[in-house]
C-alpha cells in the first residue's frame, strides 16, 4: 500500500509543481494586464480632462474678448443718449457675459481666476469713472475709445496670462 501511495505522488508531483508553476504565471500576467488597463484608463482621462481645461480656457479668453472696453463699445451702441443708461447697458453686457463663463473657474488655476477677475473689475472701474465726469453717452464712449488707444486695457493683462498658462500645460 505504501508503494502505491509513494508511486501516486511521484507520478503526481510533475503535475502539482507544473500547476503551481502555471499558476504563478497566469497570476503575474493579469497583475500585469490589470497594470497596463489602469494606465490606459490614467492616460485616458489626462487626455480628457486636457481637452476640456483647454475648452475652458478658450472660453475665459472669448471672455476676455468681449469684455475688451474698445470692442464693448463698438459692439453694444447707446440706446438713448443717457449716460447713465449706457452705463448700465454695458455693465449688464459685461455681468451677462461673465455668468455665463463663471462655471468655467472649476477648471482653471486659481491664479489665472483672479487675474480674470481683476480685469473684470478693472474695466467696470474705468466705465463707472468715466460715467461719472461724462455727460452724455456719446461723451462716455469717446473718453473710453481714448482712454484705451493710449493704454492697453485690462483684458489683454489677462489674454497674456491665459496664452502663458495653456502653454504651460501643452
Amino acid at each position: 500500500m505504501e508503494g502505491g501511495i509513494t508511486e501516486m505522488l511521484a507520478m503526481s508531483l510533475p503535475t502539482i509543481i507544473m500547476a503551481i508553476v502555471a499558476y504563478y504565471f497566469i497570476n503575474i500576467h493579469i497583475k500585469s494586464l490589470n497594470r497596463q488597463n489602469k494606465f490606459e484608463i490614467l492616460s485616458q482621462r489626462k487626455k480628457e480632462g486636457l481637452r476640456i481645461k483647454l475648452q475652458a480656457y478658450e472660453r475665459m479668453l472669448l471672455f476676455c474678448d468681449r469684455v475688451n472696453p474698445i470692442k464693448l463699445l463698438v459692439r453694444i451702441k447707446p440706446i438713448d443718449n443717457s449716460t447713465e443708461g449706457y452705463l448700465q447697458l454695458l455693465l449688464k453686457s459685461i455681468e451677462q457675459e461673465f455668468e455665463h463663463n463663471s462655471v468655467q473657474q472649476i477648471y482653471i488655476s486659481e491664479e489665472c481666476w483672479k487675474v480674470i477677475i481683476t480685469a473684470k473689475s478693472a474695466i467696470i472701474s474705468k466705465l463707472k469713472q468715466i460715467a461719472s465726469i461724462s455727460k452724455d453717452a456719446q461723451e462716455l464712449r469717446e473718453k473710453m475709445m481714448i482712454t484705451y488707444q493710449t493704454t492697453a486695457p485690462p483684458t489683454d493683462t489677462a489674454i497674456i496670462f491665459i496664452k502663458s498658462e495653456v502653454n504651460k500645460m501643452i
